[in-house]
């Protein structure tokens, strides 16, 4: 089984930032030393002059002008792409009907799911952690699609504990097979996957082969989807069915 920085330079310009609350996008604001008279000089368009007597000649403004705008940085809505993603696989029996042309549109669509990514360091949060049901996969082996229909897995599961680094496969009707695994962080969203033990009919228990290893990447976490690919390239998306579930040690 496969496991599924702008310093402003130093002259007169300078930045100072003020930030709207409500909106929190930048208001530009103008400071003056003292209150001018302001007039341009032909040959200095960024210089100011004022007729007060009372003080030097203005030599520096600010401007509160924001290098990286708030709306920038404001998160992108994932709901249209999840939407957008969740019905091009509805019809796709997990993955097991899916034509070329399908598994692309599906690859496109995820593709543009990991690139608003809310979560950075996957094996950080606690998102990660819990029951995922497998929707859709491009693995062939986990769709066992050898097999006749009556054969196949009718669902299958994949659970993850980041805190205790395990996971586990497990299928449903007809043959119950599980697989327990040991996970190696490779980066803040990359393991290696080292599988310990099988368990037919979920309860005879067979040692897995020293061979039975892969790399999982974690490429799009929320509290509903996950998305991961496995270094086989095999792409898999998941729904999360119960957060409260934990690995065997």
């Amino acid at each position: 089984m496969a496991l599924s920085s702008l310093s402003p330079p130093s002259t007169a310009l300078t930045t100072t930032t003020t930030t709207n609350a409500t909106t929190h996008s930048s208001i530009p604001t103008f400071y003056f030393s003292t209150k001018p008279t302001t007039q341009f000089q032909p040959n200095h368009p960024l210089s100011l002059s004022t007729s007060s007597t009372s003080s030097p000649p203005i030599s520096k403004w600010r401007t509160n002008i924001s290098f990286f705008p708030a709306f920038l940085n404001k998160p992108k809505d994932t709901k249209p792409i999840k939407e957008e993603l969740l019905e091009a696989i509805a019809p796709l029996d997990r993955g097991a009907e899916a034509t070329p042309e399908d598994q692309e549109r599906v690859d496109r669509i995820a593709r543009k799911l990991e690139a608003v990514n809310p979560t950075k360091e996957p094996l950080k949060s606690d998102l990660l952690n819990g029951k995922w049901e497998l929707i859709y996969t491009t693995s062939k082996s986990i769709l066992q699609i050898e097999r006749p229909k009556i054969l196949r897995s009718r669902a299958n599961f994949q659970a993850i504990n980041a805190d205790t680094l395990r996971a586990q496969n497990m299928e449903s009707f007809p043959f119950f097979n599980q697989v327990t695994a040991d996970l190696t962080p490779l980066n803040a969203k990359k393991v290696a996957v080292k599988f310990d033990y099988f368990k037919i009919g979920g309860l005879i228990p067979i040692k897995a082969p020293g061979r039975a290893r892969g790399e999982l990447e974690i490429t799009y976490l929320d509290e509903e989807l996950r998305v991961s690919r496995g270094d086989k390239g095999n792409l898999f998306i998941l729904k999360m069915i119960d957060p409260s579930y934990r690995v065997p040690v």
